[in-house]
């Protein structure tokens, strides 16, 4: 199939009520950037909804195309930056750039519990937006590792995983299984908020 390339910042996708905050590094050249897209279009994202549909959060295991149908329930996903970095290799200054836009997003989505942050930058970007928020920051900051959960202020979550990035799939850093994990803790975390809230 010949594309015409979306080629501008690629916006945000999901529910605007969502407990599940997804935040990822930036476009792919030929995923994102070239559908429109977040996660649409390229081998990370054939992992992010494959998985987002096997827990509940996404009507079709695949994301193609911006007008495939796919919708998010419950999970919303942005990330730092909305244009494809050069190299993929995005520079402090860009992501400084951005904060703002990752920033006015936080405010706006007043129902998230849980934020997965896919790889170190992403979950270090995600403290640097809260310190510009003025909310209170870990420090020193909390330590990354796959799978890990780590409650914040209030009724909010951030669990850590490994990015779903070729680089890390394909070399076996980060498996199906693995993968998979983050979101039963994912579901794990909801369910225990919902029970409690039924038991208040």
């Amino acid at each position: 199939m010949d594309w015409d390339y979306w080629g501008k910042p690629v916006p945000s996708f999901g529910d605007p009520n969502a407990r599940v905050l997804i935040l990822g590094l930036a476009p792919a050249a030929h995923g994102g950037n070239r559908t429109g897209r977040m996660f649409t279009g390229d081998r990370s994202g054939d992992w992010v909804y494959r998985t987002l549909y096997k827990f509940g959060f996404a009507s079709q295991p695949e994301s193609i195309h911006r007008d495939d149908g796919q919708t998010l329930t419950d999970a919303y996903i942005t990330s730092p930056l909305h244009c494809a970095p050069p190299l993929n290799k995005p520079f402090p200054d860009e992501i400084a750039n951005c904060q703002s836009y990752l920033v006015k997003e936080l405010r706006l989505l007043k129902n998230v519990s849980v934020i997965v942050a896919l790889g170190n930058i992403a979950f270090k970007n995600y403290f640097s937006a809260r310190r510009s928020m003025g909310l209170i920051t870990p420090s020193p900051i909390l330590p990354f590792g796959h799978n890990l959960s780590h409650k914040l202020t209030g009724d909010l979550t951030i669990v850590s995983s490994y990015h779903p990035s070729q680089q890390n799939t394909q070399t076996g850093r980060l498996t199906q299984e693995m993968f998979d994990s983050v979101f039963v803790t994912v579901r794990n975390i909801l369910d225990k908020s919902l029970n409690a809230e039924r038991g208040s």
